[in-house]
């Protein structure tokens, strides 16, 4: 792959990483180490991934955890595989259940909205299918950070402010007892460079190696999680745990430029990005076209309508009106290429013919790519964090519509609309590797971003992730970081639509690219400015 830039004039003048023995990237330094480590073992990019998951959830709390999901695309053995880790709805919910204990719509944090967590047996499962290492070892690396603590950074030091000011302000029943009692300290929030400790999740994480998972499934973790759940009103049980196993799925992909684009097939919303760059193949960008009115125009409008039809459609693949290869006909593709001019549209879904997260990559010698990514959602998740065990559980219900008639329903044993989906190309049936933003509803508007970056405009993998992004939020109104260029602004309202500056580039998304030179092997990574972003590389 030919670049023709080697930097991104903003926010970061790094340059990308080069290696040959394995490489890790994510967004928190001494989880890329962790993943690091397990390659100086003799493991492979699999074990890396998952010590590096593992890891995260002890150093980046306020992004993912134990209770939530996750999904992976895995190259290896010259074929991609997908994992699907994400976990239904409890049995025993239902829209009528709702309903009578006086609820509208489906709420987004509390003992609610709390869906099955994948993220464990996404850990466990990669590890009996593709690992080398003992189970066991790969999350010594986490149990070590939980148990003797590590310094926080200035990045986390704000995350934890931004959510405790969140949960601070909303109203608060006794579920919530266990957030404030597990991540703070007699009341307080840490600070950067302060040793932060969490023995109760060292001590989760301890059952879940000695057992590899399951007692967190079919053991004690599981009767606690059941216990907690119950008294405070909620609907998961250990019979949903124990009957919980993750999906092993064909990855979903589609051409772009004479590369192959893949992503986790619904009920991820991966989709939305191969809706929007299948709109956008119908035009030619030439590498000098990324900063003009046009070319971001002709995204924003292509994403806006990748994003209603996926919010329309995608769901649990069981409840899909739509099938996934009537979304990505290419006649479809075209019939929504033709609804887009010169000036903002408010869009609407189209009928097509029928027939708050942690992001990482990893690679080995041997040729494994892991693209890699576990959420709880909106930073801790639902906000309900069972007692003594570190388990925040995720809030994925909250997405659920108590709509009957709509596509993303609420159903007892249903997965829900997910919005973290980890990304692949390939091109000529070889591997060019892995890439992902993590960040709610940014990510497949970041995936299309780092895609184009890469292939139309030639960016190199840092450069890729260093330009400045923009995200569509709702009708005609668009969000840019702070350093998006004010004439690019100002020429995309002259075209209709409503520019907001962002005070901060947090909402962004957090990204992580590896690409692998097809001849000499050698291994190209880039990561995220906006975050404490590293590269571990052998």
């Amino acid at each position: 792959m030919n670049f023709d830039s080697q930097y991104y004039p903003y926010p970061s003048r790094r340059t990308a990483v080069y290696g040959r023995r394995g490489m890790v990237a994510t967004s928190q330094p001494l989880a890329a180490q962790a993943g690091l480590e397990m390659l100086r073992q003799g493991g492979n990019a699999i074990d890396a991934a998952i010590a590096t998951a593992a890891s995260l959830t002890v150093l980046e709390p306020t992004s993912n955890g134990i209770g939530g999901d996750a999904f992976a695309l895995v190259w290896t053995g010259g074929k991609l595989h997908g994992l699907n880790a994400s976990g239904p709805a409890p049995a025993g919910i239902s829209i009528e259940a709702l309903r009578e204990r006086g609820y509208a719509s489906m709420p987004k944090y509390g003992i609610i909205p709390v869906t099955v967590p994948g993220a464990p047996a996404a850990w466990v499962e990669l590890s009996r299918k593709f690992g080398k290492l003992p189970f066991e070892e790969l999350l010594k690396p986490a149990i070590r950070y939980a148990e003797e603590g590590y310094p926080i950074s200035a990045t986390l030091q704000f995350l934890f402010g931004y959510e405790f000011d969140k949960f601070d302000a909303m109203p608060k029943g006794p579920e919530f007892d266990g957030l404030y009692k597990t991540f703070l300290r007699e009341g307080r929030r840490p600070k950067a460079g302060e040793v932060w400790r969490f023995p109760e999740h060292a001590a989760t994480l301890r059952s879940i190696a000695a057992t590899r998972g399951e007692s967190f499934y079919r053991g004690e973790l599981a009767e606690r999680i059941d216990a907690y759940v119950r008294e405070h009103g909620g609907y998961l049980t250990r019979d949903d745990l124990a009957a919980y196993k993750p999906e092993w799925v064909e990855p979903v992909g589609t051409s772009y430029r004479g590369y192959d684009v893949w992503e986790i097939p619904p009920n991820g919303h991966g989709m939305v990005a191969l809706l929007a760059l299948n709109i956008l193949k119908r035009w030619e960008f030439d590498r000098g076209s990324r900063d003009t009115a046009e070319t971001q125009h002709r995204q924003i409008e292509a994403m806006k309508l990748a994003f209603v039809d996926g919010m329309h459609y995608i769901t649990d693949p069981a409840h899909m009106k739509v099938s996934v290869e009537d979304l990505l006909s290419e006649a479809y593709a075209t019939e929504r290429a033709g609804l887009i001019g010169e000036e903002a549209l408010y869009p609407g879904p189209g009928t097509p013919p029928r027939g708050g997260t942690v992001y990482m990559a990893a690679a080995d010698e041997e040729g494994n790519m892991v693209s890699f990514i576990q959420s709880n959602y909106m930073g801790f998740g639902s906000g309900v964090v069972v007692e003594g065990t570190g388990i925040a559980l995720q809030n994925r219900g909250g997405d659920f519509s108590l709509d009957s008639s709509h596509s993303n329903a609420l159903v007892g044993g249903k997965k829900s609309y997910h919005t973290i989906i980890p990304g692949f190309l390939s091109k000529d049936g070889e591997a060019v590797g892995c890439f992902g933003v993590m960040g709610g509803y940014m990510q497949p508007q970041g995936h299309v971003q780092m895609v184009m970056n890469t292939i139309d405009f030639g960016l190199n993998p840092q450069a890729a992730l260093d330009a400045p992004r923009w995200q569509w939020k709702e009708g005609k109104t668009v969000e840019v970081e702070p350093g998006y260029p004010d004439h690019l602004a100002q020429a995309l309202s002259r075209r209709g639509h409503t520019i907001v500056r962002a005070a901060h580039p947090f909402g962004f998304g957090r990204g992580q690219i590896i690409w692998r030179d097809p001849e000499s092997g050698v291994l190209i990574g880039g990561t995220e400015p906006r975050t404490d972003g590293h590269i571990a590389v052998w």
